[in-house]
């Protein structure tokens, strides 16, 4: 069988070429106003090494937080350009207060503008023909599935979502089949004995194995699987994509062979990893605490106005090796929010206050934490700690959920940045997934993600 030649862009790949792309654009731009409308503000030269390194570096640190890079948004047009126009205005804001290493202002403030208004341009203009035909449909990775019906449905939902260029385009029954077996019909359905053909004609790119049973393949799709894999073609299985796709562990889909799935980080164990983590902890939550310092005058009033009550509260949280701790925060609810026992916080909780509504999605409420953070009872970084009361509830219904507490809980973690927060047993399965990713591939960079992250929920006020 031929080799399919389709071309498609891996996720990485997009991104690198959305990066890459992104600072070519803003150069070329640079240039075009050099060349065609006498601007002096800038030039492409040798001389202005350093001050086009820094362009780059603020354009890039910035398009990270405003979200640029996000391959779901990089996909709609309209949010692409509201993402533009915010990050190249804090980019420029930022490169003209920074006089002794950009370059000196111009005489003629207009070049400012000429400046502000080419880099937007430029960047539009690849967005636009990055939409129209790297997001196009000739670029999409086509993707087969096999497996049991079973799991087709939750596991098809899951990946669609995921990535807008990975297009399931069907499925294999990869066990044997009866008139009184269930059927899917929410994906189109190949018969078995056309595997081969299958891959040929509908230009597949990828064969993704969908199998809680491998011993339960039937022995022709099985054949057709090594043969495939025998000529060099691309076969993964389910939950290497969903996790590389998702960016989470797929918990729900791990069985008694639980420990392939979890060879955690080295960074859990790495003494360097954890004391340069404990430093910047340390450093963080001074700043952290001086910062709350400042604003508390503020907060204390918005307190006596919206709140009216005491601002501090304490509350039994779980943290490393299950052990209990006390949590401080500003309190966000009305006195007595749990008069009728402990419930789960909802979307618009009518317990929440309008004070405590601006302190949640701001994260002001978290400030005096960082007490905590100095205390060593939290990291800035971690799984957010939860009540004893739900930790004994969930752990009897979800399966690993007490392995997140194999690290410090944080103040913000890979489940914050990725989900909103979390009120039933489904939502508190997601953010499990996402902490498991965490602690399973725990790094400096993944770190520094989630610190920008964290500045991209703030800025957006997505906190809840």
């Amino acid at each position: 069988m031929k080799k399919n030649k389709g071309i498609h862009f891996e996720v990485s790949e997009r991104k690198i070429l959305l990066r890459i792309m992104d600072l070519i654009m803003i150069f070329v731009g640079v240039y075009t106003l050099e060349t065609f409308l006498s601007f002096e503000y800038l030039s492409i030269n040798k001389q202005n090494i350093s001050q086009l390194v820094l362009l780059g570096l603020y354009y890039t640190v910035f398009a990270t937080i405003f979200e640029l890079y996000d391959l779901q948004k990089a996909s709609r047009l309209h949010v692409t350009f509201r993402n533009i126009v915010i990050t190249v205005s804090i980019v420029v804001l930022f490169y003209l207060l920074t006089p002794y290493l950009s370059p000196l202002l111009p005489e003629e403030r207009m070049q400012i503008l000429y400046f502000y208004l080419g880099i937007i341009l430029m960047i539009t203009i690849w967005r636009i023909a990055y939409i129209y035909l790297i997001e196009s449909p000739r670029f999409y990775k086509r993707v087969l599935m096999v497996g049991e019906v079973s799991n087709i449905e939750s596991l098809v939902t899951a990946l669609n979502k995921s990535d807008p260029n990975y297009k399931i385009v069907g499925f294999i029954n990869s066990e044997a089949s009866t008139e009184e077996s269930v059927k899917f019909k929410g994906l189109k359905e190949f018969r078995a004995e056309d595997f081969l053909e299958t891959v040929q004609k509908e230009k597949v790119s990828e064969v993704l194995v969908a199998s809680f049973n491998t011993e339960a393949i039937i022995a022709e799709v099985y054949h057709d699987l090594m043969l495939l894999m025998e000529q060099g073609f691309k076969i993964r299985e389910y939950t290497q994509v969903y996790e590389e796709l998702l960016l989470r562990v797929p918990i729900q889909f791990v069985g008694k062979d639980f420990y392939k799935y979890f060879p955690f980080s080295r960074s859990n164990e790495n003494k360097l990893y954890i004391f340069f983590q404990r430093t910047f902890d340390i450093i963080f939550s001074i700043i952290g605490l001086l910062v709350g310092l400042a604003i508390f005058p503020l907060i204390l009033i918005g307190n006596l106005l919206g709140n009216r009550g005491p601002l501090f509260y304490t509350q039994e949280r779980v943290g490393r090796n299950s052990k209990v701790f006390n949590i401080l925060k500003i309190r966000t609810m009305i006195l007595n929010a749990e008069k009728d026992g402990v419930t789960w916080a909802q979307k618009d909780d009518k317990r929440i206050t309008k004070f405590g509504k601006f302190l949640r999605r701001s994260r002001i409420d978290e400030i005096p934490q960082f007490y905590n953070v100095l205390k060593g009872d939290m990291s800035v970084i971690g799984p957010r700690p939860e009540r004893p009361f739900f930790v004994q509830e969930l752990s009897r219904i979800i399966p690993f959920y007490e392995t997140r507490h194999i690290i410090k809980p944080g103040l913000t973690g890979w489940a914050q940045v990725n989900t909103r927060y979390g009120s039933s047993i489904d939502d508190s399965l997601t953010k499990l997934q996402y902490d498991l990713y965490y602690i399973k591939h725990r790094s400096v960079f993944l770190d520094f993600s989630i610190s920008i992250k964290t500045l991209s929920t703030i800025l957006y006020y997505r906190g809840q």
